[in-house]
């Protein structure tokens, strides 16, 4: 069964005995499997696999005695370390099968890749990851773009429609994509002006993360607008509703996100999405983004990494610290969490003074006309009980089982038991940044110093 219909189906029988938006919280039943591809696998095209960035599950089911099915996951811009690469935009297909765990242990997921394919503009030029130098035009609405005078991408979250085709969200514009099932574009929507990084009065996508032989970008930080490197990584559709909701990292530079310490209030978009090349702007919202307290005693903020939906129509929010874990300096992460995000009682700021540059938030503080968003924990990554059901751990000794720092990917799959039929699966990838000692991309071998696997860690929730 194709998890589309699949999904329709189990928010029916949700729906029937819950409200969208209930007060009990989605129960944590532990991790029930871990998956592992090597950090120096290669996608087919000959270069380094790196995936995680965003995920979605193409269909899944019920064996004799666990699960198997398919997804998509979809990797960044490239290795880089310094600059920006000319590495294609791709999408990776992979497949994994589990048994049902036993007590006390989670499973060992097999996971194998499929098959890779690109991403390419009308003409079938590919996207690129280099740092947008330009602004290129595709039916009036400015587009990234490259010194090459491809469309700049850096893809975060994908979502896949009924009919296959593809909504891909970057972190360049931050932009909307809507590509064809075989990876070709066919429209792209910008957000309101609020969210467009702009340099000395006019809209400028440059990351500041310039290719080789570009000249260093002046300023090197957008004065309104989305932050660098801090775009749309969330992205989810309801597909009862046909609403495509986005959320930017952490908050527009306007409203604090000029400072890490005063990044927490983000937004969300709330797009309908009936037609993908036309998406109509219904909500937004402001999303209190988690913060914590480092050693020291300093107060953080923990960006987002990506949303997904439940099948009851609410939304999860995964959110991590920077810096920590294997392939990074600190061995121990601080704060990697996936909270349900509510949206009731919470101010639709769509269309009003805050679209354009007026700020929501100030140097961080909430204009007092203004409700902001709630977030709950239902999900604790780095609770080292579940994770040494597997093996792994969060923290010390700093080795190949420290989970590694980045976790950006999502997929949500009903678990098919008729004893619980409201429980559900999740999916979480990390993005491992390309981290391999054998690497080669763009027509280079590199040595990143670390291997670090991609990896898929398995949870259950009942929504009871």
């Amino acid at each position: 069964m194709k998890l589309y219909s699949t999904l329709f189906v189990l928010a029916a029988t949700l729906a029937a005995g819950t409200s969208a938006f209930a007060a009990d919280l989605p129960v944590n039943k532990g991790l029930v499997a871990v998956g592992r591809l090597p950090a120096d696998l290669r996608d087919n095209f000959g270069e380094t696999f790196g995936s995680g960035s965003g995920m979605t599950v193409v269909d899944w089911k019920k064996t004799d005695n666990g699960y198997q099915g398919s997804l998509l996951l979809l990797p960044d811009r490239g290795y880089n370390v310094e600059g920006t690469t000319d590495y294609s935009a791709r999408v990776n297909a992979l497949s994994i099968a589990f048994a049902a765990p036993e007590a006390g242990k989670a499973a060992v997921a097999d996971l194998k890749l499929e098959s890779t394919f690109l991403l390419t503009d009308k003409a079938g030029k590919p996207l690129t990851g280099l740092d947008p130098v330009t602004v290129n035009k595709d039916n009036g609405t400015d587009l990234p773009g490259a010194v090459t005078g491809a469309v700049s991408i850096d893809p975060e979250a994908i979502v896949r429609l009924s009919d296959g085709s593809l909504m891909i969200s970057d972190e360049y514009g931050p932009a909307i994509y809507h590509f064809t099932a075989e990876g070709k574009l066919v429209s792209a929507t910008l957000p309101p002006k609020a969210f467009l990084p702009m340099r000395k009065g006019a809209v400028n996508f440059s990351s500041n993360n310039p290719g080789e032989g570009a000249p260093k970008l002046d300023p090197e930080n957008p004065e309104t607008g989305r932050q660098n490197n801090q775009g749309f990584e969330g992205m989810a559709l309801n597909p009862t509703t046909n609403e495509l909701t986005v959320v930017l990292q952490s908050a527009t530079r306007q409203d604090g996100g000029d400072k890490k310490s005063t990044r927490y209030n983000t937004r969300a978009l709330v797009y309908d999405a009936a037609d993908p090349d036309a998406l109509k702007l219904k909500a937004e919202y402001v999303v209190p983004l988690p913060t914590f307290k480092d050693a020291e005693g300093k107060t953080l903020v923990a960006a987002q990494s990506e949303l997904a939906v439940l099948p009851d129509g609410r939304l999860l929010l995964l959110s991590r610290d920077s810096n920590n874990g294997w392939g990074v300096k600190g061995d121990t992460s601080l704060y990697r969490r996936v909270d349900l995000l509510d949206f009731a009682g919470a101010t639709n700021i769509a269309g009003s003074k805050f679209d354009d540059l007026e700020p929501v938030a100030p140097k961080g503080a909430l204009d007092a006309s203004v409700t902001a968003a709630k977030l709950t924990t239902v999900i604790d990554i780095n609770d080292n009980a579940e994770l040494g059901k597997a093996g792994l751990h969060n923290g010390a000794p700093h080795d190949a089982n420290d989970l590694s720092e980045k976790w950006e990917a999502i997929g949500v799959v009903p678990a098919f038991d008729p004893e619980h039929p409201k429980d559900v699966l999740m999916l979480i990838a990390n993005d491992n940044d390309f981290l391999t000692t054998k690497g080669h991309q763009v027509g280079a071998d590199y040595d990143a110093g670390a291997d670090v696997d991609t990896m898929v860690l398995v949870y259950r929730l009942s929504l009871d």
